[in-house]
């Protein structure tokens, strides 16, 4: 255990009481505090976080601290792991950083498939726009829905899914700038922080992968371990999270 992991397993202890179990760059796997409604043997929750160049730094990062962590609160072990449309790869962020060890496109391994954006207000640049006009990611999007597969979208990250038509009829959000290219589009905006139609979840700005992540783990893995997460992170979730009425 690295000293980090070693400040996050205590934090856990002080949270919950109990832990057992570490964490590595892509596994996290942890006792549950009591209620946890899984065994240890339960199969994995699999996040996929999908990344290409010109990626905007915290809107991967934030789900995947989030996803990582979460393992330390629950019985069911929680993957996670980068990857790409186009392979494994290095990938270039938005900010310069170099993000090596990016694994190849899966969506029928993962059960959360997470999509960041970035380099959306600048055509020229690598990010949102340069893979739309390539092609080959919203390709991949379209393709990627299944039973028993989330795809979620935060920031600008949600107009590559509308690129690949997974918006058009849906309620959705994304960044405050890029709402209207998303209604245009055919999605049925809400003006919420995050919004869960079920196996499309989307939300809004930057720091809205933290509520993304926090909201999919609510729903997930429960929301005793969302709340000890929270603790963990010294950080409460804000905004409103819209969801379809229960029938």
């Amino acid at each position: 255990m690295n000293r980090r992991q070693l400040l996050r397993a205590s934090t856990a202890l002080g949270a919950t009481g109990a832990l057992a179990g570490t964490a590595t760059a892509t596994t996290a796997t942890a006792a549950a505090p009591a209620g946890a409604a899984t065994g240890a043997a339960a199969r994995p929750l699999r996040v996929h976080v999908v990344l290409f160049d010109g990626v905007e730094e915290l809107d991967f990062a934030a789900p995947y601290e989030v996803f990582s962590a979460s393992g330390f609160f629950t019985t069911r072990p929680v993957e996670v792991r980068y990857v790409s449309a186009t392979g494994a790869r290095s990938v270039t962020a938005a900010y310069g950083t170099n993000v090596r060890g990016v694994r190849p496109w899966a969506p029928d391994e993962a059960d959360l498939l997470v999509v960041p954006g970035g380099g959306y207000a600048r055509r020229d640049s690598p990010g949102v726009w340069a893979e739309i006009d390539r092609g080959a990611l919203p390709r991949a999007l379209a393709a990627a829905p299944r039973p028993g597969l989330t795809v979620a979208a935060l920031c600008t990250g949600v107009m590559l899914l509308s690129a690949a038509g997974l918006t058009r009829g849906r309620p959705c959000t994304t960044h405050h700038k890029a709402k209207p290219d998303l209604e245009r589009q055919g999605g049925l905006v809400k003006s919420a922080r995050v919004v869960d139609d079920g196996d499309l979840v989307t939300a809004g700005g930057v720091t809205s992968g933290l509520e993304l992540a926090l909201w999919l783990v609510r729903r997930e893995l429960g929301p005793q371990t969302a709340t000890d997460l929270e603790a963990m992170l010294e950080y409460e979730a804000r905004g409103t999270v819209w969801a379809p009425s229960a029938p």
